[in-house]
């Protein structure tokens, strides 16, 4: 899949040691970007992303750890990219907790968690990122929702995380808003079931999960320059799932 050219383009993808925000990561190294593998707890991981993204063609490529439900943390993180790849131009907002238990059998730690980690981190990130970005007259943030969150999908199973998702979902169309005049743009991606997903229902919209290929090509289409008129919106990749059916 080709993408648009990211070279001299600073990504940083929270999340980005595994799963989905790994390959993530790794599309916008084939592009030529610079590269920031974030990570919580996965050192070994992440230098394994960081290797396998200059073997991709990135310009450069680092890794950075930080918890990015802590606003000390966050500074941190930035402030190490900034020192060696410069001001961050695209921030994908992937790290977000999933719980699926009912509500009422989650303790308030995890509870906590889910929350914190999907919208506080998605605040906090985008934040940090904006005054570069404003300077620059340029960026891109693309955060990570879930399908029907707009629609108000919730369940007594996983339920903060649908309380969480649907945040983000407001929060990109309000920072959409307050950036217009900026050069930046802010978008959502929002996937239902992902191959590498925890669960998987006994019925799949076309009969398969969205691999990550589904994923990236929303993402190209948001990086790519020609999409600069393309704000606030959000992409469900669900296959055409129908939640009002299950």
């Amino acid at each position: 899949m080709e993408g648009p050219d990211l070279a001299g383009q600073t990504v940083l993808v929270t999340g980005s040691a595994t799963g989905v925000g790994r390959e993530l990561l790794l599309s916008t190294a084939d592009c030529g970007a610079r590269t920031a593998v974030h990570y919580h707890t996965s050192a070994d991981a992440a230098r394994e992303v960081a290797d396998a993204a200059r073997d991709r063609g990135a310009e450069a490529a680092m890794t950075v750890q930080g918890d990015v439900t802590d606003p000390d943390s966050v500074d941190g993180l930035f402030a190490a990219i900034e020192d060696e790849l410069g001001t961050v131009d695209v921030l994908v907002n992937n790290v977000g907790d999933f719980a699926p238990a009912h509500w009422a059998d989650l303790e308030f730690e995890t509870w906590t968690r889910v929350l914190e980690t999907n919208l506080n981190g998605t605040y906090l990130c985008s934040k940090r990122a904006l005054p570069g970005m404003r300077e620059h007259e340029y960026g891109r943030i693309v955060n990570i929702g879930y399908a029907s969150s707009e629609q108000g999908l919730v369940s007594p199973k996983n339920f903060p995380y649908f309380v969480a998702k649907k945040g983000v979902l407001m929060f990109t169309r309000m920072l959409a808003a307050d950036t217009q005049d900026d050069g930046i743009t802010v978008n959502a991606i929002s996937p239902y079931v992902v191959e590498n997903s925890d669960e998987f229902p006994a019925e799949l919209p076309r009969g398969r999960p969205a691999n990550f290929e589904d994923l990236i090509a929303p993402l190209y289409f948001f990086l790519d320059p020609d999409s600069e008129y393309v704000s606030g919106e959000n992409l469900e990749v669900d296959g055409g799932w129908l939640p009002e059916t299950v």
